[in-house]
């Protein structure tokens, strides 16, 4: 089983010394947004994350945006510090599983990476689990992407999932097309 921590420590090596505040894949948020968002499970424990929840009426997508623009706003290097602690390498969100928990520093580590013209940072196990999670898991559905009736084939790793009509990019590009993000190599 691929470990969540290496992970983790992968994004925060590649930003070393990279601008915090270059634009990301997540529509409004500069690269310190994203890494705010990633590390939340760093900086507020159980009972910390349930008063923020709650303050943000319960709506997740509202909590997140507070909390990435504020704490944006701390100092990269503790934003980096967080994404190498050992809150981060053991954290597995409530209902998503090991899964989850790398689907989520994939799939963002890819959402700051690829704007950065950086290669993807994530080993090939962990992205080969991500790619099947989003494709024979259903995750895929959660960002309006449906891949039934395509062959998804990765040209830098060995995966393939489905069947039909053939759709080939590198690994990192259909991650981020399966998560429902523009990506010109990749035409489904």
């Amino acid at each position: 089983m691929t470990e969540i921590g290496p992970q983790f420590r992968a994004l925060a090596d590649a930003l070393e010394g990279r601008p915090p505040d270059a634009p990301s894949m997540c529509e409004g948020w500069q690269v310190r947004h994203v890494v705010a968002h990633l590390t939340m499970a760093a900086r507020y424990d159980g009972p910390a994350f349930v008063a923020e929840l709650a303050a943000a009426g319960n709506d997740f997508a509202a909590l997140s945006e507070r909390l990435a623009r504020r704490d944006g706003d701390l100092p990269f290097a503790r934003l980096l510090d967080d994404l190498r602690s050992e809150t981060m390498a053991t954290w597995i969100p409530p209902g998503g599983g090991v899964a989850g928990a790398l689907s989520h520093v994939v799939i963002h580590g890819l959402d700051i990476t690829t704007p950065l013209g950086l290669p993807r940072t994530a080993g090939d196990e962990a992205t080969r689990l991500v790619l099947d999670s989003l494709v024979t898991g259903g995750v895929s559905r959660h960002f309006g992407v449906d891949p039934a009736g395509r062959l998804w084939r990765a040209t830098d790793l060995d995966w393939q999932a489905g069947e039909g009509e053939p759709v080939e990019a590198s690994a990192g590009d259909l991650v981020l097309a399966l998560a429902g993000r523009r990506v010109s190599a990749v035409r489904p």
